[in-house]
């Protein structure tokens, strides 16, 4: 699904309306190529939870999702942090369900 529609920008400027267009192409593009990674991500994450089980290991692996909440709160800030329990979550699903 594609985004096509224009909003407005907030300003009257033609100049800078155009700009701001342009931008909001290149964010509406950024964001197909985050949605399409994350998608990867959860399948790969699938994919290994399913083999570490079927080879007798456990569910999760705490010290791996230690290291990814560490990685995105060092690199993004207090926000990484939701970023990555969503992405965790996307790719093993709810913990306890």
């Amino acid at each position: 699904m594609t985004n096509d529609m224009e909003f407005s920008s907030g300003t009257d400027d033609p100049l800078s309306d155009a700009q701001i267009q342009d931008y909001r192409k290149e964010i509406n593009e950024l964001d197909r190529t985050i949605i399409e990674a994350v998608q990867r991500r959860s399948e790969i994450s699938k994919l290994i939870g399913r083999t570490r089980t079927a080879s007798g290991g456990t569910k999760l692996v705490y010290s791996r999702e230690t290291a990814i909440l560490n990685q995105f709160r060092n690199e993004l800030g207090p926000e990484g942090i939701a970023i990555a329990n969503s992405l965790l979550q996307l790719g093993r699903g709810r913990l306890g369900a």
